[in-house]
């Protein structure tokens, strides 16, 4: 595949060397390359349905973030909007260090923080979970034979509400912090990928620690004492970079992320049906762990979380409930691995 790299790159940057392509996600070609400064990445989006809007979440994105000291992301050296070519720095990536997710989870505050008033051009807001989720839940629920305690269906209703409202001060979100899109370097941790950036709520991606990276093939659910650690460390991040406390609730934005049945599925297949009433008839592997699994786990996490929480009690006891009727109706179901591969 020949690399995308134009004229006016060239006069800019010099004329790339040493050109490899490397693995990336279907709607995208990355190669690194030896330009006169050192090392670099060059990554094109690929024609089709949604590329030119990706791309300009990614720029506006990585121009946003560009300005925090030390970095969040690699430094972008060069753009050629015609051809959705972005050309950045080549970080090197190595082994996650031991007890990575309070490291990640410093980061992740540190680059929510880079958002400031006037930073929506080129970014929509995020998209919860709306009507339709909970109709599906419920829905799923119901198939799985769980009595429904009269207030959730008010509670789901106004959890969809709550996680609706803009933020104070909404914050840059990456839109897919997977394990994959963090680069462990020596100097810290830098994100990548951000076709999906987004304004929002910071803790619908710190949630992504206990919830169990929902957009994400790699799934791993930490210790209790390790999760706690990390919120701790994206909460000292976030008032250390911005002056204010963090809005909004961890418990909300976990519960948020339950009733998406479009979040136990690959981007390509999201929108498409209905998810969880498709999983009451077919489990399916993606990454680390199968569908079914992906939901027990989130079952139980917002069943703990919600247990004693006074606008999402009957949300709680409802997960576990539904929680305990999958284990018996699917007694092979494995624990989501504590480990990111």
């Amino acid at each position: 595949m020949r690399m995308p790299f134009g004229e006016r790159l060239r006069d800019e940057l010099g004329t790339p060397r040493q050109v490899r392509l490397l693995d990336s996600s279907p709607r995208s070609a990355v190669w690194r390359v030896e330009l006169a400064d050192g090392p670099a990445v060059v990554k094109q989006l690929v024609a089709g349905a949604g590329a030119e809007e990706r791309y300009g979440r990614e720029l506006a994105a990585l121009r946003i973030a560009s300005l925090v000291q030390p970095p969040v992301v690699p430094q972008l050296l060069g753009v050629d909007a015609g051809t959705r070519v972005l050309v950045l720095e080549y970080v090197e990536h190595g082994r996650p260090r031991p007890q990575w997710e309070v490291e990640y989870a410093a980061a992740l505050a540190r680059l929510h923080a880079t958002a400031r008033e006037g930073d929506g051009d080129g970014l929509p807001g995020w998209e919860g979970p709306d009507d339709e989720d909970i109709a599906s839940f419920l829905a799923f629920a119901a198939a799985l034979g769980a009595d429904v305690p009269e207030r959730v269906e008010d509670e789901l209703a106004e959890l969809v509400l709550r996680l609706g409202k803009a933020a104070a001060r909404p914050a840059l979100l990456h839109g897919d912090p997977c394990p994959g899109n963090d680069l462990h370097t020596a100097d810290g941790i830098r994100f990548i990928d951000f076709e999906q950036a987004c304004l929002g709520n910071g803790l619908m991606e710190l949630a992504y620690l206990r919830i169990g990276f929902p957009t994400c093939c790699g799934v791993t659910a930490a210790p209790e004492p390790l999760l706690a650690e990390a919120e701790a460390a994206y909460r000292t991040a976030w008032r250390a970079a911005t002056g204010t406390d963090v809005e909004g609730d961890l418990a909300d934005a976990c519960a948020g992320w339950l009733i998406r049945g479009d979040a136990l599925v690959q981007r390509a297949h999201r929108g498409t049906v209905d998810q969880l009433v498709r999983v009451m008839d077919v489990d399916w592997e993606w990454g680390t762990v199968s569908a079914r699994e992906r939901l027990l786990h989130r079952l139980g996490v917002v069943a703990r979380m919600a247990g004693g929480h006074e606008e999402l009690g009957g949300l709680g006891r409802l997960g576990a409930e539904m929680r305990r009727r999958m284990r018996a109706r699917w007694p092979g179901l494995r624990p989501v691995p504590e480990r990111r591969l």
